[in-house]
């Protein structure tokens, strides 16, 4: 079996086991129209179209990111149960496919949440974006997967830890910095359209090449997290 067939059967399994529970996203979903609906009621979005657009880039992705916590915590607690980690240590399938469809299936989850978010969130702060809305179609999935191939690896991480819920952020976050900045700046760009679009360019760029640094790193350090004791 070659490598893409692990990877996709680790992908199947993730997806119908969501597929099933749909725990991570109901409590994504939740989350992010929780923080969306606080952050409306703090303001009166029509009131200041320019702010709101504005300070929209920033809610939409911390929104994001801190509902993208609550599905990576529980996205290796599954392979928990019944000693599943261990059996996949031992199994030939190599570590990377199982980190990668994890990954993977995570950005699916996070991407289904987006999708639903979006027009609930145009209609709370009245958006109506002044610049190049075909750019959000490569930010959005770029920005998520910053988010995802981190959290995947720091959740696996804390696995052994005691407090791995609190672990995940106190990890991510940081890290994540250099991405959320990319994100928010040039998300706010295309909202406002007082970016240059060459600047939202070199942030998309800046954003596509964290990605591949981190998801290197990733690949290559879990199988040292998966097999450690």
């Amino acid at each position: 079996m070659n490598y893409l067939h692990h990877l996709l059967n680790h992908l199947r399994k993730d997806l119908r086991l969501e597929w099933r529970s749909r725990d991570s996203i109901n409590g994504m979903l939740f989350f992010a129209l929780l923080v969306v609906a606080i952050f409306a009621l703090a303001f009166d979005p029509t009131a200041y179209p320019t702010t709101t657009r504005q300070i929209s880039g920033g809610v939409l992705w911390v929104a994001i990111l801190f509902a993208s916590v609550t599905a990576l915590n529980q996205s290796w607690t599954r392979e928990q149960r019944n000693q599943l980690l261990d059996a996949q240590r031992m199994a030939p399938s190599p570590a990377s496919a199982l980190f990668l469809g994890k990954a993977l299936a995570n950005l699916a989850f996070v991407l289904s949440v987006e999708i639903v978010l979006a027009p609930i969130f145009i209609i709370f702060y009245n958006l109506h974006a002044l610049g190049n809305v075909a750019l959000l179609a490569l930010i959005l999935p770029l920005g998520t997967w910053a988010l995802v191939v981190n959290g995947t690896f720091f959740a696996a991480l804390g696995l052994r830890a005691r407090n791995r819920e609190l672990l995940l952020p106190l990890l991510l976050f940081p890290i994540s910095l250099p991405a959320l900045l990319a994100m928010v700046q040039s998300t706010t760009g295309i909202l406002t359209n007082d970016i240059d679009p060459i600047q939202i360019g070199l942030w998309i760029k800046q954003l596509a090449v964290y990605d591949i640094i981190f998801t290197t790193l990733c690949i290559l350090l879990f199988e040292t997290i998966l097999n450690a004791e």
